[in-house]
């Protein structure tokens, strides 16, 4: 490895962008090129479109914005696809695994970069258990559905199982065995966790369209009137955001400011595309294949929403939405309960196929950290047989499990599904870095081959900042508090092991750097 002075060995050195891709360092080419350009449109699908699709729209329809939450979609996607251009501009700079950590080490430095790494493994362990235990409520439900619409009484959840399966407190025997059978796939081969997405995805997006599809047969116009109800104060409850400190007064619902509070919403609901840059260290010809399938995936999936969204709304006026089961209701308002056994089998694909690509993210974004020397250096090891991070990936699954059953081990003082706010915060904190990484870079390194730019520096990337910034105020308070915490904990990590165990750091003091993968020295 060749870095040279006068880079600065202290807590904001900054690994040169050569050296990400540079094979010397361990940047390409240590895991198998298995992704091309439609792997990573199913791997985007997979992840941002999960059982949320059959609910958003209905629970802000009915509750903040009325027929305009189709507005509101457009909205929230505009103000995403401004932090997928960020993200497509450096993941084809860097087509490393490390995605938002990797861009931050090279634009910020290193400290910088375990603070969003730390971010990062916050968002998609916790992704893993949450959605883990919300596929085991779906699929509870569907089994129960199946026997009530077929009329086989034979079909239901024994009795035995009824207190350990589809709960959201306690002990859960289906969460459990997902995320096993889940972890199990990514351990032992990219290729076979690719071949069960793209079945997943498949089966997802047909039972999407067919959704769509049967909700445009009762679509009438005149359920989307009026278009934007006027706006009426809410009374407050529950947690309060940033945003409702920063404003005081009442909160309001509908008129012009329900289409943002559902956008606020709404953008969550996108938030995915960019676990795709995870990929790109083993994607052919990353540089120009990660921005296209990064930005394919998102339109797709915004028009996918736009068409739930469009088809529920006008099936039936919006006040008469049921917020918690929205899409089944409005089926079975017109006559077409059999739909809502398609919307269960739909979101129990959709949320496993969600549970399968945060678990590849979170492996490769550890095997970045564990060959950067910031994480012990096992969790880089590439298995010989599966040509895949397995001890990462290992590691993933069972903190899944154990996080997805946290109410267990915490005596219900904690419940994971409370936790979702956490998974969003990690998300977004990213988002920041990654846009103003791209201003960083263009100014200091201007020179840079670049597979995708940008387009309008630096008022697009200014944008997203201010998007993402609009999206972390409407946060709770709580949710900050304990985002804190998690980084006051990772900075302790970091100083008592990965500030001294630094590959980077060794190489700027000349010291030789073990190879993570195969136990050899290199300076």
């Amino acid at each position: 490895m060749s870095v040279q002075a006068p880079f600065r060995n202290n807590l904001l050195r900054r690994l040169p962008v050569e050296e990400t891709v540079s094979p010397h360092y361990g940047g390409r080419h240590r895991l198998s090129l298995v992704y091309k350009t439609r792997d990573l449109i199913v791997l985007g699908l997979g992840v941002m479109i999960g059982a949320g699709i059959f609910k958003i729209a209905g629970e802000q329809a009915a509750s903040t914005a009325g027929p305009a939450v189709i507005a509101s979609f457009v909205v929230a996607g505009l103000a995403c696809l401004l932090s997928a251009l960020s993200y497509a501009e450096l993941s084809s700079t860097m087509p490393v695994a490390g995605s938002a950590y990797s861009f931050t080490y090279v634009a910020f430095g290193e400290i910088w970069a375990w603070v969003i790494g730390w971010a990062l493994m916050l968002e998609l362990q916790l992704a893993a258990a949450v959605v883990g235990r919300a596929w085991s409520l779906y699929a509870t439900r569907l089994i129960t559905d199946l026997g009530t619409l077929s009329g086989v009484s034979a079909i239901h959840v024994p009795s035995f199982l009824a207190g350990v399966v589809g709960q959201e407190t306690g002990f859960d025997l289906f969460a459990l065995l997902l995320l096993l059978v889940l972890a199990v796939v990514v351990a032992i081969g990219a290729r076979l966790s690719l071949y069960t997405l793209w079945f997943m995805v498949l089966a997802k997006v047909i039972a999407i369209g067919l959704v769509i599809a049967g909700g445009l047969l009762f679509f009438h116009p005149s359920n989307l009137k009026p278009f934007v109800p006027p706006a009426r104060p809410v009374s407050a409850s529950g947690d309060r955001t940033v945003l409702d400190v920063l404003m005081g007064g009442a909160p309001h619902a509908f008129g012009l400011f329900g289409i943002f509070a559902a956008t606020s919403a709404i953008a969550f609901a996108y938030i995915g595309f960019d676990l795709i840059a995870t990929a790109a260290e083993e994607t052919q010809d990353a540089s120009r294949r990660v921005p296209r399938g990064m930005i394919i995936s998102l339109l797709i999936t915004i028009a996918l929403y736009i068409g739930v969204a469009i088809a529920m709304v006008g099936m039936v006026p919006y006040s008469k939405l049921n917020p918690s089961t929205p899409l089944a209701s409005a089926f079975a308002a017109v006559g077409s309960s059999a739909m809502g056994l398609v919307i269960d089998v739909g979101a129990v694909i959709g949320l496993a196929t969600v549970v399968l690509v945060v678990m590849i993210a979170q492996t490769r974004v550890i095997f970045a950290m564990a060959r950067d020397g910031l994480l012990p250096s096992p969790l880089a090891v590439i298995s010989s047989r599966y040509k895949v991070p397995t001890r990462a990936a290992l590691l993933v699954g069972f903190t899944a499990i154990a996080l997805s059953q946290v109410d267990v081990w915490t005596f219900g003082k904690i419940s994971v599904l409370t936790l979702q706010q956490m998974i969003v915060i990690g998300t977004l904190f990213a988002f920041l870095f990654v846009s103003a990484g791209v201003l960083a870079l263009r100014r200091s390194r201007p020179d840079l081959p670049r597979g995708f730019r940008v387009p309008a520096v630096p008022v697009t990337p200014i944008l997203a900042i201010g998007a993402t910034g609009w999206l972390m105020l409407n946060l709770h308070l709580r949710t900050w508090e304990y985002f804190a915490i998690w980084m006051a904990i990772g900075l302790a990590v970091y100083l008592l092991y990965g500030r001294t165990n630094s590959r980077l750091r060794h190489v700027l003091d000349g010291r030789p750097v073990r190879d993570r993968t195969h136990g050899r020295h290199r300076r």
